[in-house]
């Protein structure tokens, strides 16, 4: 969501908070601006839309300074607006925020009594104004921010800059994520650590509660009760945080035409031989049952993972959005693990769905591109999918990333539970390598779908239908058609079809059929017919013995190359992809930062 950059540097500070913001342009923003302090005085910039706006205006309107904070804003309290865009500044404060301030109405009630004048609708304000209060009631700088923080409600990772102080941030986080980094008499604040990558490898990462006042000299950690604490300085590899495009117009692109690459090195990452190089803690053999909890794309590799453990180990599965999970407090038996999948690692709901599990499941797992992230953090093993940097809001390698370890750790459950001979493992194992040049011939068809997109791309409502371990990937397939086309995509279980559906069908709704060769082949084929029989037009993902058998009629076929069953949900997630892709670039929206949109979503 929200980027969050701060800066004590030895030069001009403006250049260098824009280009850290640059680097947090994935989050999704709709407004971004920076403030600084130059010879004691306070000053901010803001402007809505790209950050091209505010280097405009930086330009014509320079702000000097070699201390400072940047934000890129994603509304959610108050339109996006110049004046809604953080730095929100009160008298001799400047504050940015990423998350909800829960209370701001009774407080900005209270302080709106007290003859404070608002500028803005957003919570935020609320923190910068309460700060001012306390500062003039008589408190110094830290202890007037302290004292604020202890009446807000809610989530945040703050940075706050103070007039007349060049050499103090004072940072604090609840429920959003932030870090501090360590340079050479300079010291930095960000949402994470791709925003510093390119002026530290030194991280440090504030835990639950923690607030900070960070000067270039030293940096002073508290924990939520007030105590002196020492939190790690990590070394991150630059390499891993770069972000650029490689050449390609578009980092989804890029991320999609990555997956032989990233599969291959995942695989490398936890295949020994015929052995599947998991803690040694990790022992499936008396789990009772699963818990599965996520959000988005990856709750759709969680439904995808269910089939997996059901049929391999023989482990009952719960399959759980997040933000529903824990409202309905469902009941956690004995002998539950429950395992939460998160691309970044701090997703608001999934973080508060391990949290609601933590002394009531037997054992917490986690599945994040993240290492140094909170679910990692907070869980008892945590699994990372070696996806790298993923730029683009739809999410892409990182989905098929999430589904390879997933599949492992379904394999791994089956052989500590006897179901799996080391014959079948070393099948399976096989098979899982032979993915990536399976993805380079998949990638092959860009070309033929990339014709079918086009066409898709002058569709109002598109429809997606699949059985078995292509009924989660349908999901995942009209999720992305919709994230960065805004093409209506809804998707079904092929045999729901009849019961409601169909009456949707006409020729101007295309219909995406997802169906390898399986053994429920013949049944999808079926209810495909029944689709064309009342001239709905059908994009068949197939492969060469489907597309033979399926015959002539269909309006546009997707031959594949054959995969080991189980494996169809990682391979068939390429064409949805590219299809999604494809489209969106056919109807020329934002394909990168979809509108609304946000990488990373730190908020309920």
């Amino acid at each position: 969501m929200c980027g969050i950059v701060g800066v004590l540097g030895t030069h001009e500070v403006a250049p260098t908070l824009v280009e850290a913001l640059r680097r947090l342009e994935y989050r999704g923003y709709d407004s971004a601006g920076i403030a600084t302090v130059n010879e004691g005085r306070l000053d901010r910039r803001r402007a809505v839309g790209k950050l091209v706006n505010l280097s405009d205006l930086l330009v014509h309107e320079p702000l000097a300074g070699k201390s400072g904070i940047g934000h890129t804003r994603w509304a959610t309290h108050g339109a996006p607006s110049e004046v809604n865009a953080h730095p929100h500044k009160a008298g001799p404060v400047a504050v940015v925020h990423n998350g909800i301030i829960e209370n701001y109405k009774n407080l900005r009630a209270e302080l709106q009594e007290m003859g404070a004048a608002f500028e803005t609708q957003t919570d935020t304000e609320t923190v910068a104004l309460l700060t001012q209060y306390y500062m003039a009631e008589g408190l110094d700088r830290i202890a007037a921010a302290e004292k604020t923080l202890s009446r807000l409600e809610g989530a945040f990772a703050l940075v706050f800059l103070f007039d007349g102080e060049e050499d103090m941030l004072f940072a604090a986080r609840k429920g959003s994520p932030l870090a501090i980094g360590h340079g050479d008499g300079e010291a930095y604040v960000g949402s994470d650590a791709i925003a510093l990558a390119p002026m530290t490898d030194r991280i440090t990462y504030l835990e639950e509660g923690d607030r900070a006042v960070v000067t270039r000299a030293r940096i002073e950690i508290r924990d939520a009760e007030g105590r002196l604490v020492n939190r790690e300085a990590r070394t991150v590899s630059i390499d891993a945080a770069r972000v650029d495009k490689s050449g390609y117009k578009h980092f989804m692109a890029k991320e999609i035409w990555e997956q032989p690459t990233v599969l291959a090195n995942a695989l490398s990452a936890y295949l020994d031989g015929n052995t599947i190089d998991l803690p040694e803690s990790l022992d499936f053999a008396n789990t009772e049952r699963l818990t599965l909890v996520a959000c988005g794309t990856a709750y759709f590799a969680c439904l995808t993972a269910k089939y997996w453990f059901e049929t391999l180990a023989g482990i009952p599965v719960e399959t759980d959005i997040a933000s529903e999970f824990r409202y309905r407090e469902p009941p956690i038996p004995a002998g539950t693990t429950a395992l939460f999948v998160s691309q970044s690692g701090e997703t608001a709901d999934t973080l508060a769905a391990l949290r609601f599990c933590r002394d009531r499941a037997d054992r917490i797992l986690s599945v994040v591109n993240v290492a140094e992230s909170s679910i990692a953090r907070e869980s008892d093993i945590a699994l990372p999918i070696h996806a790298g940097i993923e730029i683009g809001v739809a999410s892409t390698k990182a989905f098929t990333c999430q589904l390879n370890v997933l599949y492992l750790l379904a394999l791994k459950a089956a052989v500590d539970r006897g179901r799996m001979t080391p014959e079948d493992l070393a099948q399976a194992l096989d098979d899982l390598r032979g993915l990536p040049g399976l993805f380079n011939a998949g990638l092959d068809r860009d070309v033929t779908i990339a014709e079918a997109a086009r066409a898709v791309a002058e569709s109002r409502d598109v429809l997606f239908l699949g059985r078995g371990l292509m009924y989660p990937l349908a999901h995942e397939g009209a999720l992305k058609l919709k994230e960065i086309s805004y093409i209506h995509a809804e998707a079904y279980a092929s045999g729901e079809l009849k019961h409601g559906p169909i009456a949707l069908i006409d020729k101007t709704v295309p219909v995406v059929v997802m169906a390898p060769r399986d053994a429920l082949f013949d049944k999808t084929v079926s209810n495909m017919h029944e689709v064309m029989a009342r001239g709905g037009k059908v994009l068949l993902f197939t492969d060469a013995a489907g597309a033979a058998e399926a015959g002539a009629d269909v309006w546009r076929t997707v031959t594949l190359p054959e995969v080991a069953p189980a494996l169809t949900p990682l391979l068939y997630a390429l064409p949805a992809q590219l299809l999604a892709y494809h489209a969106a670039v056919a109807k020329g929206t934002d394909v990168d930062q979809p509108r609304n949109l946000a990488k990373s979503v730190t908020v309920e």
